[in-house]
């Protein structure tokens, strides 16, 4: 049976486990629970790689393979079908959702191990990871906005798992409504979508967008302003500037949800967003600038932050915001194809930090402040190799998945924009400083708790071999554009080219690389990998060479210190300017005087009248027949002179 003919069931095997554990898990033991979870995302992760291997053999005039089960909605003009498609961006994508989920769902089962809420973890982990994958294997804008808000509400039930804990049903709160601002904006482009191409399927609309003529360069017209909310939307799920806010709070959540969620594939749906509708993108110039300059602005602002954070998990958050960023950059400067290669190698190593950062702190039994740490180099070396290994990557080491998909970025950017380059490169630099910083405090110098308190030790196996495995990803996951550096060809960009094929420069084949040895010399002392060095040096020299000197800095730059420290006081100005006054309006507007004023007033007002009406009606009634004689008499004369008055 060929298993691309029938996809949703790569989206129904976690749907299934979900289900299964969620509703029977309570009389199940842990082994029980974690059978069913992990099985249901094996079986879709091998239901995957068969259907990749299916792909690999379709003719070209067969891709992408498009398959329609029934009609779902069909009303007047509108029709969407239950329609799902494989393509070559889509087969990038399903094999990181399904490879890393499934090595974060192994590594779960130690992590969360001996809390009580196991089975409801893994239903919520696999109830995710079933709308993930509908969002990506979505055929139309309709179906792939369920699969956008499915994996938004996993996101709030995940972020607030620990409910017990008010921070951590605040930051659930707070990605809630965070989110529901950029979903707005994405509804109101896909009903603008329809309006325009009288359709929301990829295969009709991304064609006729591409024929389109383009909006001129600095105005809004109808590709433009439906760009400009669709990248609302992935502001929001990809947290970009203003929109970020919620994903550093998100870390209340436990460590692997962090990991798979705000890391590897939740917080990369707005950029598969934006690459999947590029045909919209490259025919709106002003929409492109913007998505270049936020995702710029995004990368250096989280990554500013990122530098005096103590949080270990705060740290990557805002390394993650960062590098978000890094992606909407290439999208902004048509390196749509880039963006996806660093999608890719950045779900291989940041998932790999946070798990090894999840690691350090189950080590540690539950610190989260570096401060605290130091020392653990020796005491937990599977955990220490593995996070040195995506602290390379991250930093653009050569030879690292990360160098060959930054690099990349960097490099369309500087035909297009200076200035994004670079910024860019600047980012790089503190990338790999806070990066390193993270490393040295974490593992290196003395250690800085009580060993009679903390009893240091290893991860289990769960826990470390899924820590390998990225770590080796992490390392040789992009060497996949390596053979460009030599005159080949970049086998990555050339896997994307036929989806891309508008996308200009980015899609073009890699093998117009000269490949001379000076390039090879240029890429790996360029600017990037420079910057990158000089980070790590820093770092080394504050935190390894002399620790006593960031302390010195700190207060001798006092202000912004306690600027960057304090986060830019953004949420702060977002609670004085929105979350006050909403509540303000909520409470004595909305409430006191709508409610019960208005509402209730007119509610208990009508009650009011009824009872002093039957009040006096009930005195009336007096038991004297001459009284009830004399109302009658009334009665029949007022009746008889308004009849004599209507006949006249």
């Amino acid at each position: 049976m060929p298993v691309l003919a029938y996809l949703w069931i790569i989206p129904v095997l976690p749907l299934l486990g979900a289900g299964a554990n969620g509703i029977f898990g309570g009389r199940w033991p842990k082994n029980v629970i974690s059978a069913v979870a992990l099985s249901s995302t094996a079986l879709s992760f091998l239901a995957v790689l068969e259907v990749v291997r299916e792909f690999m053999g379709l003719p070209a005039g067969q891709i992408p393979a498009h398959i329609s089960y029934f009609t779902w909605i069909s009303a007047g003009p509108f029709r969407a079908d239950f329609a799902l498609q494989v393509d070559q961006l889509t087969v990038v994508m399903l094999l990181v959702v399904t490879g890393v989920g499934l090595l974060i769902h192994i590594y779960s089962t130690g992590y969360m191990h001996d809390d009580p809420g196991y089975r409801r973890f893994f239903s919520y982990l696999n109830l995710f990871m079933f709308f993930m994958l509908v969002l990506i294997l979505a055929a139309n804008y309709l179906l792939m906005f369920v699969g956008w808000e499915g994996v938004g509400l996993c996101s709030y039930l995940l972020i607030g798992f620990f409910f017990l804990k008010q921070s951590a049903t605040n930051a659930g709160n707070k990605a809630f409504w965070v989110n529901r601002v950029g979903d707005f904006g994405f509804l109101l482009g896909v009903l603008l979508i329809f309006r325009t191409f009288g359709s929301l399927d990829f295969s009709v609309v991304l064609p006729r967008a591409t024929s389109m003529p383009a909006d001129p360069a600095g105005q809004i017209g109808t590709l433009t302003t439906i760009a400009l909310l669709l990248f609302v939307g992935a502001a929001g799920k990809s947290a970009q500037l203003p929109l970020y806010v919620w994903l550093p709070d998100a870390m209340e959540g436990p460590t692997p949800v962090s990991a798979l969620i705000h890391a590897a594939t939740m917080v990369t749906a707005g950029v598969y967003m934006v690459v999947r509708s590029h045909a919209i993108f490259l025919n709106a110039p002003l929409a492109m600038q913007v998505v270049g300059v936020i995702g710029c602005a995004t990368a250096l602002f989280a990554a500013t932050i990122g530098l005096v954070q103590t949080d270990i998990k705060k740290v990557l958050a805002y390394s993650t915001v960062s590098q978000l960023g890094y992606m909407f950059l290439a999208c902004g400067v048509g390196a749509f194809g880039a963006g996806i290669f660093h999608l890719m190698t950045h779900a291989f190593f940041k998932g790999l930090l946070f798990l090894a950062a999840g690691s350090v702190i189950h080590a540690m039994g539950g610190e989260q402040d570096m401060r605290k740490m130091g020392g653990l180099r020796k005491k937990i070396p599977v955990t220490f190799w593995t996070m040195f290994m995506a602290t390379l990557a991250i930093a653009g080491a050569p030879g690292f998945s990360g160098f060959f998909s930054k690099d990349e970025i960097l490099n369309e950017a500087q035909r297009v924009s200076p200035v994004l380059w670079g910024l860019g490169v600047l980012t790089a630099g503190l990338t790999s400083f806070y990066m390193f910083r993270l490393l040295f405090l974490t593992f290196f110098g003395s250690q800085q708790y009580d060993e009679h308190k903390v009893h240091v030790h290893e991860s289990p196996k769960n826990m470390t071999v899924p820590l390998i495995i990225l770590a080796v990803l992490s390392v040789c996951g992009g060497w996949m554009a390596a053979p460009q550096l030599m005159g080949g060809v970049n086998h990555f960009e050339q896997f994307l080219a036929p989806v891309l094929a508008t996308a200009g420069a980015s899609a073009a084949p890699a093998a117009e690389s000269s490949g001379s040895g000076g390039e090879i010399l240029q890429a790996l002392l360029g600017a990037p990998v420079i910057a990158g060095l000089l980070g790590f040096l820093l770092a080394w020299w504050f935190y390894i060479k002399s620790p006593e000197t960031p302390k010195k800095l700190a207060e001798s730059l006092s202000a912004p210190y306690k600027l960057l420290s304090g986060k830019y006081f953004i949420d702060e100005l977002y609670a004085a300017v929105f979350v006050r006054p909403l509540v303000w309006i909520s409470n004595k507007v909305l409430w006191h005087t709508v409610d019960e004023r208005v509402i209730d007033g007119a509610v208990n007002g009508v009650a009011f009248v009824s009872r002093e009406s039957g009040d006096r009606l009930r005195h009336a009634n007096t038991g004297n027949i001459r009284s009830y004689a004399t109302w009658i008499v009334l009665g029949v004369l007022v009746f008889t002179s308004l009849l004599l008055w209507m006949v006249d």
